[in-house]
Protein backbone atom coordinates (compact mmCIF):
# COMPACT_ATOMS: atom_id res chain seq x y z
CA UNK A 1 0.00 0.00 0.00
CA UNK A 2 1.32 3.44 -0.88
CA UNK A 3 2.45 5.56 2.09
CA UNK A 4 -0.05 8.32 1.28
CA UNK A 5 -3.09 6.02 1.07
CA UNK A 6 -3.96 6.46 4.76
CA UNK A 7 -3.98 10.24 4.37
CA UNK A 8 -6.23 9.96 1.32
CA UNK A 9 -8.56 7.61 3.18
CA UNK A 10 -8.81 10.04 6.10
CA UNK A 11 -9.74 12.86 3.73
CA UNK A 12 -12.41 10.80 1.98
CA UNK A 13 -13.88 9.52 5.25
CA UNK A 14 -13.90 13.02 6.74
CA UNK A 15 -15.88 14.35 3.78
CA UNK A 16 -18.32 11.44 3.97
CA UNK A 17 -18.82 11.87 7.72
CA UNK A 18 -19.66 15.56 7.28
CA UNK A 19 -22.15 14.70 4.55
CA UNK A 20 -23.97 12.12 6.68
CA UNK A 21 -24.01 14.36 9.76
CA UNK A 22 -25.72 17.10 7.76
CA UNK A 23 -28.71 14.82 7.20
CA UNK A 24 -29.28 13.99 10.86
CA UNK A 25 -32.94 12.84 10.92
CA UNK A 26 -33.74 13.97 14.46
CA UNK A 27 -32.49 17.49 13.91
CA UNK A 28 -34.32 17.72 10.59
CA UNK A 29 -37.59 16.73 12.28
CA UNK A 30 -37.15 19.18 15.14
CA UNK A 31 -36.54 22.05 12.70
CA UNK A 32 -39.90 21.45 11.01
CA UNK A 33 -42.16 19.91 13.65
CA UNK A 34 -45.30 21.97 14.37
CA UNK A 35 -46.91 22.28 17.78
CA UNK A 36 -48.78 19.23 18.90
CA UNK A 37 -52.55 19.49 18.30
CA UNK A 38 -54.52 20.10 21.49
CA UNK A 39 -57.59 18.11 20.55
CA UNK A 40 -58.40 14.83 18.87
CA UNK A 41 -56.20 11.79 18.53
CA UNK A 42 -52.61 12.31 17.41
CA UNK A 43 -51.07 9.35 15.57
CA UNK A 44 -47.52 9.11 14.20
CA UNK A 45 -46.55 6.79 11.35
CA UNK A 46 -42.73 6.55 11.09
CA UNK A 47 -41.68 4.61 8.00
CA UNK A 48 -38.22 4.11 6.51
CA UNK A 49 -34.56 3.71 7.33
CA UNK A 50 -34.56 6.89 9.44
CA UNK A 51 -37.81 6.04 11.23
CA UNK A 52 -36.26 5.43 14.65
CA UNK A 53 -34.47 8.78 15.17
CA UNK A 54 -37.35 10.66 13.52
CA UNK A 55 -39.93 9.08 15.84
CA UNK A 56 -37.76 9.54 18.91
CA UNK A 57 -37.38 13.24 18.11
CA UNK A 58 -41.16 13.66 17.90
CA UNK A 59 -41.67 11.86 21.22
CA UNK A 60 -39.08 14.08 22.92
CA UNK A 61 -40.62 17.25 21.52
CA UNK A 62 -44.28 16.37 22.00
CA UNK A 63 -44.18 14.16 25.08
CA UNK A 64 -46.37 11.14 25.70
CA UNK A 65 -49.52 13.06 26.66
CA UNK A 66 -51.28 15.81 24.73
CA UNK A 67 -51.88 19.15 26.51
CA UNK A 68 -55.61 18.43 26.42
CA UNK A 69 -55.20 14.76 27.33
CA UNK A 70 -54.74 11.70 25.18
CA UNK A 71 -51.69 9.54 24.59
CA UNK A 72 -49.43 9.86 21.57
CA UNK A 73 -50.04 6.82 19.38
CA UNK A 74 -47.64 5.51 16.79
CA UNK A 75 -46.48 2.80 14.41
CA UNK A 76 -42.81 2.52 13.48
CA UNK A 77 -41.48 0.48 10.56
CA UNK A 78 -37.75 0.29 9.83
CA UNK A 79 -35.02 -2.14 8.85
CA UNK A 80 -33.08 -1.64 12.09
CA UNK A 81 -35.00 -1.15 15.36
CA UNK A 82 -32.35 -2.46 17.78
CA UNK A 83 -32.63 -0.69 21.13
CA UNK A 84 -35.72 1.27 20.11
CA UNK A 85 -38.26 1.58 22.93
CA UNK A 86 -41.38 3.68 22.38
CA UNK A 87 -44.02 2.75 25.00
CA UNK A 88 -47.40 2.07 23.48
CA UNK A 89 -46.16 2.02 19.89
CA UNK A 90 -46.29 -0.82 17.42
CA UNK A 91 -42.76 -1.45 16.16
CA UNK A 92 -41.93 -3.55 13.11
CA UNK A 93 -38.47 -4.51 11.87
CA UNK A 94 -39.00 -5.31 8.20
CA UNK A 95 -36.78 -6.15 5.24
CA UNK A 96 -35.00 -4.05 2.64
CA UNK A 97 -34.56 -3.97 -0.35
CA UNK A 98 -37.02 -6.87 -0.84
CA UNK A 99 -40.16 -6.88 1.37
CA UNK A 100 -40.85 -9.76 3.75
CA UNK A 101 -43.81 -11.01 5.77
CA UNK A 102 -43.17 -8.34 8.43
CA UNK A 103 -43.36 -5.66 5.71
CA UNK A 104 -46.87 -6.85 4.90
CA UNK A 105 -47.87 -7.11 8.58
CA UNK A 106 -46.66 -3.54 9.10
CA UNK A 107 -48.52 -2.27 6.04
CA UNK A 108 -51.79 -3.82 7.12
CA UNK A 109 -51.35 -2.47 10.68
CA UNK A 110 -50.83 1.02 9.25
CA UNK A 111 -53.97 0.78 7.10
CA UNK A 112 -56.00 -0.51 10.05
CA UNK A 113 -54.84 2.35 12.28
CA UNK A 114 -55.42 4.87 9.49
CA UNK A 115 -59.02 3.70 9.04
CA UNK A 116 -59.74 4.38 12.72
CA UNK A 117 -59.07 8.13 12.44
CA UNK A 118 -61.77 10.77 12.14
CA UNK A 119 -62.06 14.37 11.02
CA UNK A 120 -60.98 15.70 14.42
CA UNK A 121 -57.76 13.65 14.44
CA UNK A 122 -54.23 14.39 13.22
CA UNK A 123 -51.80 12.02 11.47
CA UNK A 124 -48.09 12.80 11.31
CA UNK A 125 -46.34 10.68 8.68
CA UNK A 126 -42.54 10.52 8.93
CA UNK A 127 -41.07 9.17 5.70
CA UNK A 128 -37.54 8.24 4.72
CA UNK A 129 -35.79 6.06 2.16
CA UNK A 130 -36.52 2.36 2.06
CA UNK A 131 -40.22 2.73 2.76
CA UNK A 132 -41.12 1.10 -0.55
CA UNK A 133 -39.85 -2.24 0.71
CA UNK A 134 -40.44 -1.83 4.44
CA UNK A 135 -44.16 -1.06 4.06
CA UNK A 136 -45.88 -3.52 1.76
CA UNK A 137 -49.54 -4.23 1.06
CA UNK A 138 -50.01 -6.01 -2.27
CA UNK A 139 -52.66 -4.62 -4.60
CA UNK A 140 -55.83 -6.63 -5.10
CA UNK A 141 -55.00 -9.77 -7.04
CA UNK A 142 -51.35 -9.87 -5.92
CA UNK A 143 -49.56 -11.75 -3.15
CA UNK A 144 -46.48 -10.94 -1.13
CA UNK A 145 -44.57 -13.42 -3.30
CA UNK A 146 -45.64 -11.40 -6.36
CA UNK A 147 -44.33 -8.19 -4.76
CA UNK A 148 -41.06 -9.87 -3.80
CA UNK A 149 -40.58 -11.17 -7.34
CA UNK A 150 -41.32 -7.70 -8.73
CA UNK A 151 -38.78 -6.04 -6.43
CA UNK A 152 -36.07 -8.53 -7.34
CA UNK A 153 -36.77 -8.05 -11.03
CA UNK A 154 -36.62 -4.27 -10.68
CA UNK A 155 -33.33 -4.36 -8.75
CA UNK A 156 -31.77 -6.44 -11.52
CA UNK A 157 -33.38 -4.58 -14.44
CA UNK A 158 -31.28 -1.44 -14.77
CA UNK A 159 -34.47 0.68 -14.85
CA UNK A 160 -34.15 4.20 -13.44
CA UNK A 161 -35.55 4.82 -9.97
CA UNK A 162 -38.58 6.74 -11.23
CA UNK A 163 -39.66 3.80 -13.39
CA UNK A 164 -39.07 1.38 -10.53
CA UNK A 165 -41.23 3.43 -8.18
CA UNK A 166 -43.98 3.74 -10.79
CA UNK A 167 -44.29 -0.04 -10.88
CA UNK A 168 -44.05 -0.32 -7.09
CA UNK A 169 -46.92 2.16 -6.71
CA UNK A 170 -49.11 0.30 -9.18
CA UNK A 171 -48.58 -3.01 -7.39
CA UNK A 172 -49.46 -1.58 -3.97
CA UNK A 173 -52.58 -0.99 -1.89
CA UNK A 174 -50.83 1.62 0.28
CA UNK A 175 -48.43 3.53 -1.99
CA UNK A 176 -49.23 6.08 -4.69
CA UNK A 177 -51.44 8.18 -2.40
CA UNK A 178 -53.50 5.28 -1.08
CA UNK A 179 -52.41 5.84 2.53
CA UNK A 180 -53.69 9.44 2.34
CA UNK A 181 -57.06 8.12 1.23
CA UNK A 182 -57.08 5.60 4.10
CA UNK A 183 -56.27 8.41 6.57
CA UNK A 184 -59.09 10.69 5.37
CA UNK A 185 -60.87 12.60 6.78
CA UNK A 186 -58.09 13.16 9.35
CA UNK A 187 -55.64 16.02 8.87
CA UNK A 188 -52.32 14.71 7.53
CA UNK A 189 -48.82 16.18 7.60
CA UNK A 190 -45.96 14.26 5.98
CA UNK A 191 -42.38 15.19 6.90
CA UNK A 192 -40.03 13.46 4.49
CA UNK A 193 -36.30 12.92 4.13
CA UNK A 194 -35.61 12.71 0.42
CA UNK A 195 -33.44 9.93 -0.97
CA UNK A 196 -34.40 10.34 -4.61
CA UNK A 197 -33.26 12.44 -7.58
CA UNK A 198 -34.96 15.84 -7.80
CA UNK A 199 -36.72 15.23 -4.45
CA UNK A 200 -39.84 13.83 -6.12
CA UNK A 201 -42.43 13.32 -3.32
CA UNK A 202 -44.04 10.45 -5.21
CA UNK A 203 -40.74 8.56 -5.25
CA UNK A 204 -39.92 8.85 -1.53
CA UNK A 205 -41.15 5.52 -0.12
CA UNK A 206 -43.23 5.39 -3.33
CA UNK A 207 -45.40 8.31 -2.24
CA UNK A 208 -48.01 6.86 0.15
CA UNK A 209 -49.54 10.27 0.89
CA UNK A 210 -49.23 12.09 -2.46
CA UNK A 211 -50.86 11.55 -5.87
CA UNK A 212 -49.17 9.43 -8.51
CA UNK A 213 -47.48 11.82 -10.98
CA UNK A 214 -47.51 9.25 -13.79
CA UNK A 215 -51.11 8.02 -14.00
CA UNK A 216 -50.97 7.52 -17.78
CA UNK A 217 -47.53 5.91 -18.06
CA UNK A 218 -47.17 2.77 -20.17
CA UNK A 219 -46.91 0.15 -17.42
CA UNK A 220 -46.77 -2.71 -19.91
CA UNK A 221 -43.67 -1.24 -21.54
CA UNK A 222 -41.93 -0.83 -18.16
CA UNK A 223 -42.74 -4.42 -17.22
CA UNK A 224 -41.28 -5.61 -20.52
CA UNK A 225 -38.09 -3.64 -19.80
CA UNK A 226 -37.92 -5.24 -16.36
CA UNK A 227 -38.55 -8.65 -17.94
CA UNK A 228 -41.44 -9.40 -15.60
CA UNK A 229 -45.23 -9.40 -15.64
CA UNK A 230 -48.16 -8.30 -13.49
CA UNK A 231 -51.89 -8.79 -13.86
CA UNK A 232 -53.91 -5.76 -14.88
CA UNK A 233 -54.04 -3.40 -11.91
CA UNK A 234 -56.41 -0.64 -10.88
CA UNK A 235 -55.23 2.88 -11.82
CA UNK A 236 -53.87 5.11 -9.04
CA UNK A 237 -56.18 7.61 -7.31
CA UNK A 238 -56.49 10.87 -9.21
CA UNK A 239 -54.84 14.05 -7.97
CA UNK A 240 -58.25 15.70 -7.45
CA UNK A 241 -59.31 13.11 -4.86
CA UNK A 242 -60.61 15.08 -1.82
CA UNK A 243 -58.23 13.25 0.55
CA UNK A 244 -55.26 15.12 -0.93
CA UNK A 245 -56.79 18.51 -0.10
CA UNK A 246 -56.29 17.75 3.59
CA UNK A 247 -52.79 16.25 3.28
CA UNK A 248 -49.71 18.46 3.50
CA UNK A 249 -46.24 17.31 2.43
CA UNK A 250 -42.86 18.83 3.35
CA UNK A 251 -39.30 17.72 2.58
CA UNK A 252 -37.11 18.34 5.62
CA UNK A 253 -33.74 16.98 4.42
CA UNK A 254 -32.47 16.31 0.93
CA UNK A 255 -29.45 15.10 -1.04
CA UNK A 256 -28.64 18.67 -2.07
CA UNK A 257 -28.00 19.60 1.58
CA UNK A 258 -25.79 16.55 2.01
CA UNK A 259 -23.75 17.42 -1.07
CA UNK A 260 -23.27 21.01 0.11
CA UNK A 261 -21.93 19.68 3.41
CA UNK A 262 -19.57 17.34 1.55
CA UNK A 263 -18.35 20.25 -0.56
CA UNK A 264 -17.74 22.44 2.47
CA UNK A 265 -15.74 19.66 4.13
CA UNK A 266 -13.63 19.21 0.99
CA UNK A 267 -13.00 22.94 0.76
CA UNK A 268 -11.89 22.93 4.40
CA UNK A 269 -9.30 20.32 3.43
CA UNK A 270 -7.99 22.54 0.64
CA UNK A 271 -9.81 21.16 -2.40
CA UNK A 272 -11.55 23.13 -5.10
CA UNK A 273 -15.01 21.60 -5.36
CA UNK A 274 -16.69 20.78 -8.65
CA UNK A 275 -20.20 19.34 -8.50
CA UNK A 276 -20.81 16.77 -11.23
CA UNK A 277 -24.53 16.61 -10.49
CA UNK A 278 -26.95 16.35 -7.59
CA UNK A 279 -29.15 13.73 -9.26
CA UNK A 280 -26.87 11.61 -11.45
CA UNK A 281 -28.60 8.49 -12.77
CA UNK A 282 -27.57 5.69 -15.07
CA UNK A 283 -25.68 2.41 -15.19
CA UNK A 284 -23.05 2.45 -12.42
CA UNK A 285 -20.13 1.27 -14.56
CA UNK A 286 -20.96 3.72 -17.37
CA UNK A 287 -21.12 6.70 -14.99
CA UNK A 288 -17.85 5.52 -13.44
CA UNK A 289 -16.11 5.56 -16.80
CA UNK A 290 -17.45 9.05 -17.53
CA UNK A 291 -16.31 10.44 -14.18
CA UNK A 292 -12.93 8.71 -14.43
CA UNK A 293 -12.36 10.40 -17.79
CA UNK A 294 -13.24 13.78 -16.29
CA UNK A 295 -10.81 13.19 -13.43
CA UNK A 296 -7.99 12.06 -15.74
CA UNK A 297 -8.51 15.10 -18.01
CA UNK A 298 -8.33 17.46 -15.05
CA UNK A 299 -5.26 15.72 -13.66
CA UNK A 300 -3.50 16.15 -17.04
CA UNK A 301 -3.82 19.92 -16.95
CA UNK A 302 -0.62 21.63 -15.91
CA UNK A 303 -2.43 24.28 -13.85
CA UNK A 304 -4.82 21.88 -12.13
CA UNK A 305 -4.59 22.02 -8.33
CA UNK A 306 -6.32 19.93 -5.68
CA UNK A 307 -9.86 19.23 -6.89
CA UNK A 308 -12.79 17.33 -5.39
CA UNK A 309 -15.35 16.00 -7.86
CA UNK A 310 -18.58 15.37 -5.95
CA UNK A 311 -21.85 13.91 -7.14
CA UNK A 312 -25.08 12.46 -5.83
CA UNK A 313 -28.04 10.64 -7.30
CA UNK A 314 -28.89 6.97 -7.53
CA UNK A 315 -27.17 4.64 -9.96
CA UNK A 316 -28.43 1.28 -11.16
CA UNK A 317 -26.93 -2.08 -12.05
CA UNK A 318 -28.15 -4.48 -14.70
CA UNK A 319 -27.31 -7.87 -13.25
CA UNK A 320 -25.46 -10.10 -15.69
CA UNK A 321 -23.54 -12.29 -13.25
CA UNK A 322 -23.96 -14.09 -9.90
CA UNK A 323 -21.63 -11.89 -7.84
CA UNK A 324 -22.26 -9.81 -4.71
CA UNK A 325 -22.21 -6.04 -4.58
CA UNK A 326 -24.24 -2.91 -5.16
CA UNK A 327 -24.29 0.18 -7.38
CA UNK A 328 -21.67 2.07 -5.36
CA UNK A 329 -19.20 -0.79 -5.22
CA UNK A 330 -19.72 -1.49 -8.91
CA UNK A 331 -19.11 2.22 -9.61
CA UNK A 332 -15.92 2.12 -7.53
CA UNK A 333 -14.58 -1.01 -9.21
CA UNK A 334 -15.34 0.31 -12.71
CA UNK A 335 -13.71 3.62 -11.72
CA UNK A 336 -10.56 1.82 -10.57
CA UNK A 337 -10.43 -0.14 -13.82
CA UNK A 338 -10.73 3.03 -15.88
CA UNK A 339 -8.21 5.03 -13.82
CA UNK A 340 -5.58 2.30 -14.20
CA UNK A 341 -3.77 3.25 -11.01
CA UNK A 342 -3.53 6.99 -11.68
CA UNK A 343 -1.16 8.22 -8.95
CA UNK A 344 -2.97 11.46 -8.08
CA UNK A 345 -6.58 10.20 -7.85
CA UNK A 346 -8.49 8.52 -5.02
CA UNK A 347 -12.23 8.06 -4.57
CA UNK A 348 -15.13 6.97 -2.39
CA UNK A 349 -18.62 5.83 -3.37
CA UNK A 350 -21.27 5.00 -0.78
CA UNK A 351 -24.95 4.80 -0.02
CA UNK A 352 -25.59 7.23 2.83
CA UNK A 353 -27.81 4.73 4.64
CA UNK A 354 -24.80 2.44 5.12
CA UNK A 355 -26.15 -0.39 2.94
CA UNK A 356 -25.12 -0.63 -0.72
CA UNK A 357 -26.93 -3.55 -2.29
CA UNK A 358 -26.02 -6.99 -1.00
CA UNK A 359 -24.50 -7.39 2.49
CA UNK A 360 -21.20 -9.17 3.05
CA UNK A 361 -21.20 -12.99 3.34
CA UNK A 362 -21.74 -12.69 7.11
CA UNK A 363 -24.86 -10.59 6.55
CA UNK A 364 -23.37 -7.24 7.61
CA UNK A 365 -24.27 -4.15 5.55
CA UNK A 366 -21.59 -2.59 3.36
CA UNK A 367 -21.91 1.13 2.58
CA UNK A 368 -19.64 1.22 -0.46
CA UNK A 369 -15.92 1.25 -1.22
CA UNK A 370 -12.80 3.37 -1.63
CA UNK A 371 -10.33 3.46 -4.52
CA UNK A 372 -6.64 4.39 -4.35
CA UNK A 373 -3.70 4.63 -6.72
CA UNK A 374 -2.54 1.13 -5.73
CA UNK A 375 -5.94 -0.58 -5.91
CA UNK A 376 -5.25 -2.43 -9.16
CA UNK A 377 -1.70 -3.34 -8.16
CA UNK A 378 -2.93 -4.87 -4.90
CA UNK A 379 -5.69 -6.68 -6.79
CA UNK A 380 -3.12 -8.29 -9.08
CA UNK A 381 -1.01 -9.31 -6.08
CA UNK A 382 -4.08 -11.00 -4.59
CA UNK A 383 -4.83 -12.76 -7.87
CA UNK A 384 -8.05 -10.82 -8.45
CA UNK A 385 -9.20 -10.42 -12.06
CA UNK A 386 -11.00 -7.05 -11.93
CA UNK A 387 -12.36 -7.35 -15.47
CA UNK A 388 -13.89 -10.75 -14.76
CA UNK A 389 -15.29 -9.56 -11.42
CA UNK A 390 -16.96 -6.60 -13.09
CA UNK A 391 -18.47 -8.90 -15.68
CA UNK A 392 -19.87 -11.05 -12.84
CA UNK A 393 -21.18 -8.01 -10.87
CA UNK A 394 -18.86 -9.14 -8.07
CA UNK A 395 -17.50 -5.82 -6.83
CA UNK A 396 -18.44 -6.80 -3.28
CA UNK A 397 -15.99 -9.70 -3.25
CA UNK A 398 -13.28 -7.59 -4.88
CA UNK A 399 -13.36 -4.86 -2.24
CA UNK A 400 -13.73 -7.31 0.64
CA UNK A 401 -10.52 -9.04 -0.51
CA UNK A 402 -8.77 -5.70 -1.01
CA UNK A 403 -9.80 -4.47 2.44
CA UNK A 404 -11.28 -1.31 0.89
CA UNK A 405 -14.98 -2.02 1.51
CA UNK A 406 -16.59 0.80 3.46
CA UNK A 407 -18.52 -0.57 6.45
CA UNK A 408 -20.23 2.14 8.49
CA UNK A 409 -23.16 0.10 9.78
CA UNK A 410 -26.64 1.53 9.32
CA UNK A 411 -26.34 5.31 9.59
CA UNK A 412 -29.95 6.02 10.60
CA UNK A 413 -30.57 8.24 7.60
CA UNK A 414 -30.70 8.02 3.83
CA UNK A 415 -30.19 10.91 1.41
CA UNK A 416 -29.14 8.99 -1.66
CA UNK A 417 -25.63 8.15 -2.81
CA UNK A 418 -22.40 10.09 -2.35
CA UNK A 419 -19.43 9.90 -4.69
CA UNK A 420 -16.20 11.80 -4.06
CA UNK A 421 -13.16 11.77 -6.37
CA UNK A 422 -10.08 13.59 -5.05
CA UNK A 423 -7.32 14.88 -7.34
CA UNK A 424 -4.00 15.85 -5.78
CA UNK A 425 -1.25 16.53 -8.37
CA UNK A 426 1.36 16.59 -5.60
CA UNK A 427 0.92 12.82 -5.26
CA UNK A 428 1.65 12.08 -8.92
Amino acid sequence: MLPNTCEQARALLSIAASAIASADPAQAVLRHLPERPRSGRCVVFAIGKAAVPMAQAVCRAWGEEAPGGGALEGILVSNDTAGCSLPGWQIFEASHPVPDAVSEQAGRAVLEKAASLGAQDFALVLLSGGGSSLLCVPAKGLTLADKQALNRALLASGLDIRSMNTLRRRASAIKGGRLAIALAPARVLTLAISDVPKDDPAAIASGPTVPDPDPAIDVVRLLEQAQTTLPELAPPPSADHPAFANAQFQIIAAPSQMLRAAGQAAEHLGYEVRLLGEAVEGEARVVAQEQADIARALAARAQSGRVALISGGELTVTLRGPGRGGPNREFALALAARLQGHPSISALAMDTDGADGAPDPEGHPVAGAMVFADTLARARTLGLDITAMLAANDAGTAFKELGDALCTGYTGTNVNDLRVILLDPARA
